[in-house]
């Protein structure tokens, strides 16, 4: 079996472990719902972060294993909306299930936000809204519009990120700035600090969502909420702040790759260039020599995280598209060294995350559109 194929049925069974057991052999997934137990790994089977990586590798799966027609891609296009429902629904709603979030109504469910998922409800982990988790979902609310043509999903993630954006807004010394988590119903700030990328994350993802609506827009059956939504105001905020905010990376395997993912959505932005340099020299240098060890099955690996680095493998891979490029095959190094211990290791809190960040290192597909979202925009 050639790489590409072996990676593809290690995806599977990662995704099997978490969302399974699905059915791989029909067109329609039957009564298949997102297990609550273990589920995610969340607040009653379902965690935000968790959940926006398992929709868009459904739809990556839906493009690996449905290229040739038949049943694939038709079924893993239901299961990732199956999904998605099941966030909103869980997610969306107060911890005990009783109503949706302030602001939200069945007309528009997600005007009050998105829950983390987080298991305990207060406390210095307790649950709240992040800035990273909802931009991040709002993305894969888009793949899933223009994977499946519904121009729906976009709508939702616009009102998404309609509600929240003023709630993460402040002043600091007369200047525009951010804080990175606030509590469920929105009204309290939790931590009073910028996330490192939450300007320039905010910043893609919302013009990535505006432009979509724009491509949707040109249908003229289309009536969707997203014709009614324009989300420019922010994102001249957005650009505001992420002027006034220069980047500098940690070191942390996890923040490399998502700096590296949020570069390849816009490469030529001022804040992009001097970012993604600094990160591909990161991860030539420090990242990927470290990583390549191997990992030992059953044996705790001090200062490591499968997550965080699995997170640097796709931001590598994404802004690196070109699978002939050495860094490609650094990358695979890591993966394989994981491989058993990911796949086969105990029952544990991070286990779903490790499994669905696993997957999207193996074959980034649906993290990495940008470019055929562009080509539909200039058709």
């Amino acid at each position: 079996m050639d790489r590409k194929a072996r990676n593809l049925v290690l995806f599977e069974e990662a995704m099997q472990k978490v969302y399974g057991p699905y059915p791989t052999d029909t067109s329609d997934p039957g009564p298949w719902q997102p297990p609550s137990t273990p589920g995610a790994g969340g607040h009653k089977g379902r965690y935000l972060w968790t959940d926006a990586f398992g929709v868009v590798n459904f739809i990556t799966l839906s493009r690996e294993k449905g290229g040739g027609g038949g049943h694939s891609r038709p079924l893993y296009l239901e299961l990732a909306r199956r999904l998605a429902d099941a966030v909103h629904a869980v997610l969306g709603r107060t911890r005990d299930g009783a109503a949706r979030l302030p602001g939200a109504t069945d007309a528009e469910p997600l005007r009050g936000g998105l829950r983390i998922g987080k298991l305990d409800a207060d406390g210095q982990d307790g649950d709240g809204q992040y800035h990273h988790y909802l931009t991040l979902w709002m993305f894969a609310l888009n793949r899933l519009a223009l994977a499946t043509g519904e121009a729906r999903w976009n709508g939702l993630a616009m009102q998404l990120a309609k509600a929240v954006h003023p709630r993460f807004m402040t002043e600091r010394g007369g200047k525009e700035t951010m804080v990175w988590k606030i509590s469920t119903d929105m009204r309290r700030v939790l931590v009073n600090s910028k996330g490192n990328l939450d300007d320039v994350d905010g910043l893609v993802i919302f013009q990535l969502l505006q432009d979509t609506a724009e491509l949707f827009a040109r249908d003229t059956t289309n009536d969707s909420m997203e014709k009614r939504i324009s989300l420019e105001a922010e994102i001249e905020q957005y650009r505001r702040i992420a002027a006034g905010h220069p980047k500098t990376l940690s070191g942390d395997p996890l923040d490399l790759g998502m700096s590296l993912w949020t570069c390849h959505l816009d490469r030529d932005a001022a804040w992009s260039r001097p970012l993604a340099k600094d990160g591909l020299a990161i991860a030539l240098y420090r990242f990927l020599p470290a990583a390549q060890s191997p990992i030992t099955a059953g044996r705790k690996q001090p200062y490591r995280l499968a997550f965080r680095e699995f997170g640097a493998c796709m931001g590598i891979k994404c802004y690196e598209d070109d699978p002939a490029k050495p860094l490609h095959d650094s990358v695979q190094v890591v993966l394989d060294a994981w491989e058993g211990k990911v796949l086969k290791g105990a029952d544990e809190d991070l286990r779903p995350i490790n499994l669905v960040m696993y997957a999207a290192a193996l074959i980034p597909g649906g993290w990495s559109l940008r470019d055929r979202l562009l080509t539909l925009l200039r058709a």
